[in-house]
């Protein structure tokens, strides 16, 4: 596993030294255009790797978010956005709830729909406050960045790099509607791979793979409400009409942070490269184990009594019932 995991960081380090390097082999600058939350967990890891490597690093990022906060091997430049960190704080709150909620599938999914449109529209918000920074543009501008590293999750750091016309690295989980396949022209056999969250085999019956083909229209409404206002403001700076696809077409290389002992295998083009794991790299031991609220929201009632006498057994300081708290430094 460790050399597994050593290998993926010679990998990583070494496709953006390549994107990166100058006429001399130079350090190279780089423009970081992070998604909010977890995503920049990961990123920040590659970004300190960078560091050692030589090479400098401009985070860009919002006055008001999560987890993006000043370190000694990168700099912060941070832009006002309309919105304040109360609304933030909000939002990611009821986002959470979504997430334990037990209600009518129907119910669910328009509560769903409406929390999407809440965040889509403050994240489009949050990048036209960027786009449209004229000091900050120029600024950047001025920099001369060797690449953008961004996730398209969040297309604000691609079309960025396109208005900027610098090459840009993706890194990224996955993302919706297939736009990576569409964008890298990449054969997407809908009836051969199993769609994400459609909990399908990698051996699908008839009816499965019905399924499969179907559940991308759905996707489609929700890809329209989240990415439609990116094109549009591409479309605005770069006085001509884009799709996204075409914004997402111009990055260089495609870094997954997966493989396909966690996904099923699937054709890839040759700038997509699968690095999973990295997010790995710094393990932590949990301090408190306390499962039983998930248990029980998981599992029968029949079979809780025999779970908790494995918890008991095997975890002596487990705490069984519903976790009053959490230990938040190994998150």
């Amino acid at each position: 596993m460790a050399l597994g995991l050593q290998l993926r960081w010679q990998v990583l380090a070494g496709l953006l030294l390549c994107v990166c390097v100058g006429r001399w082999a130079e350090a190279g600058k780089v423009l970081v255009v992070p998604m909010e939350g977890s995503h920049w967990l990961s990123m920040r890891e590659v970004v300190r790797e960078l560091h050692t490597r030589g090479h400098q690093s401009v985070v860009i990022a919002p006055e008001v978010n999560m987890h993006i906060k000043a370190e000694d091997f990168f700099t912060v430049k941070a832009y006002a956005v309309p919105y304040t960190q109360d609304k933030f704080d909000s939002l990611v709150k009821t986002h959470e709830q979504l997430l334990f909620e037990r209600v009518h599938f129907v119910t669910m999914f328009l509560k769903t729909m409406a929390s999407l449109k809440t965040a889509s529209l403050l994240f489009a918000r949050s990048c036209e406050a960027l786009l449209y920074n004229k000091d900050l543009i120029r600024d950047l501008n001025a920099t001369s960045f060797d690449v953008v590293l961004t996730d398209p999750v969040h297309p604000c750091g691609a079309v960025l790099a396109k208005y900027l016309s610098i090459p840009a690295v993706f890194f990224l989980r996955f993302i919706p509607c297939d736009l990576d396949a569409e964008a890298t022209a990449c054969p997407n056999p809908f009836s051969y791979v199993p769609r994400l969250l459609t909990k399908n085999p990698d051996h699908m019956t008839f009816f499965q793979r019905v399924k499969n083909m179907l559940y991308p229209l759905g996707l489609k409404y929700i890809c329209q409400i989240t990415f439609t206002p990116y094109a549009q403001m591409a479309s605005e700076l770069l006085q001509r009409e884009v799709s996204l696809g075409e914004i997402l077409a111009s990055g260089s290389v495609w870094l997954f942070r997966g493989d396909f002992v966690m996904d099923y295998p699937r054709p890839i083009m040759p700038n997509m490269v699968f690095i999973g794991g990295i997010n790995c790299a710094n393990r932590k031991p949990l301090s408190q184990v306390c499962t039983a609220a998930f248990i029980q929201s998981v599992f029968p009632v029949e079979h809780i009594l025999l779970i908790k006498d494995i918890l008991k057994t095997f975890i002596p300081h487990c705490k069984v019932g519903p976790c009053s708290e959490m230990d938040g430094s190994n998150h």
